[in-house]
This record gives structure tokens, sequence and C-alpha cells, in this order.
């Protein structure tokens, strides 16, 4: 599993799961509006994510989840953030949703932010709190885990 223990394969895999329950119950709830606001939240995603990535490349520490960070970045978007790329998983997951116009996949909303979070961020923000003592300490408490 290690192998594909990855942020982008739990989101895919959310948004498969929540596109089946959508083809078991489909309930067409957001029409056009749900494309608009589904493409917005795409892009934003990515968006976040796309900052997230090139503030930690000029840090010149990992954006791999499993790895020890060389550098604590909490400037750019982890000013607002300290998950901005995980933030970024959620908005493509909603967002696809919305577009697809499946409100019940709305459930793997939840299920894939307790994933991130145990699997991904828990065991991060040790890694930080390690490597980075109290200056971990002061940004987790100035700077919210999702927004």
């Amino acid at each position: 599993m290690k192998n594909f223990d990855y942020p982008p394969v739990w989101t895919l895999l959310c948004i498969a799961l929540g596109l089946m329950l959508d083809r078991l119950w489909p309930l067409d709830l957001f029409g056009a509006v749900g494309r608009y606001l589904g493409a917005a939240a795409i892009l934003a995603g990515l968006g976040l994510m796309l900052l997230a990535v090139e503030r930690m490349r000029r840090a010149a520490t990992t954006v791999m989840p499993h790895r020890a960070p060389s550098a604590l970045v909490t400037d750019g978007v982890f000013r607002w953030s300290r998950n901005p790329i995980y933030l970024g998983d959620l908005l493509v997951l909603l967002g696809v949703l919305l577009w697809a116009d499946a409100p019940l996949g709305l459930l793997a909303l939840p299920l894939l932010m307790v994933v991130l979070t145990r699997r991904f961020i828990l065991p991060e923000e040790a890694r930080l709190a390690e490597g980075f003592g109290p200056a971990f300490s002061q940004w987790s408490k100035t700077t919210r885990r999702w927004l």
C-alpha cells in the first residue's frame, strides 16, 4: 500500500466513491450552477496546490508527504493554512462532485478529510514539531490546520 499511499490517490478514490454514490442514487440538485461552482472549486484547488508547491520548491523542501522536510514554510499560502495542498485536494473533490451533480457524493468530503488528517497531516506535524520545535509550535498556534 505504501507505493500508493499518496494524497492524490486518496482523492481519486473519493472521487470514484462520490460518483458511484451518484450512479446508485442520482438526485440532480445542482444543475448549471453546479457546473460553474464546480469549475471554480477545481481551479481554486489546483491553484492553491500550485502556489503551495512553488513556495515549498523555493524553500528547497520536499512536497512528498512521507519524507522529512528540510525547511518550515510559513509564508505565502501557508500563512492561511498549514495544509494548503490538502485543502486543494478537498476543493478538487468538491468541484468534481458539484460539476457532476453528485450531491450524495459530498459524503466523500469528510471521509477524505479524515484520511488526509490521519494518514498525512498528523505524521507530518509530528515530523515538523521534531525538526523545528518552537518555530512549528508558534506557527501552529497562529495558523489553522485547514483554513
